[in-house]
């Protein structure tokens, strides 16, 4: 399987996951635009009045994902929700989250939340 392949292999099962969680999955990889060095968000999900920014990762291993977010790459993940919720006001009243979603083929799925 390529890479990218699997990525977006791995992004539609985190999808899927999420949903079966009672989430609803409001936009997938959102770039929240040039010049505002924020990073792609995989995943914007909401449950009640909560939202949920996750990021997806795949690896060999559930440890190797978890430890493959790098602290720059949270920083602009945390950049984009912060321009994704200035675009869309009527969220502004929901709590927010920064959640990971680690896949390890065949079919090992851990939601980890609130992870920063």
């Amino acid at each position: 399987m390529k890479a990218n392949n699997g990525g977006k292999a791995a992004e539609f099962l985190a999808r899927l996951y999420l949903r079966c969680k009672g989430y609803h999955i409001i936009a997938a990889n959102v770039i929240t635009g040039k010049g505002t060095n924020a990073g792609e968000i995989d995943i914007i999900a909401r449950r009640r009045k909560l939202i949920i920014f996750a990021e997806v990762k795949k690896r060999r291993t559930i440890e190797k994902a978890a430890y493959a977010i790098s602290a720059r790459q949270k920083e602009r993940i945390r950049r984009g929700a912060e321009t994704f919720i200035a675009r869309h006001p009527q969220y502004a009243g929901f709590q927010f989250r920064f959640d990971a979603v680690l896949i390890r083929f065949p079919f090992s799925v851990r939601h980890l939340e609130n992870v920063w």
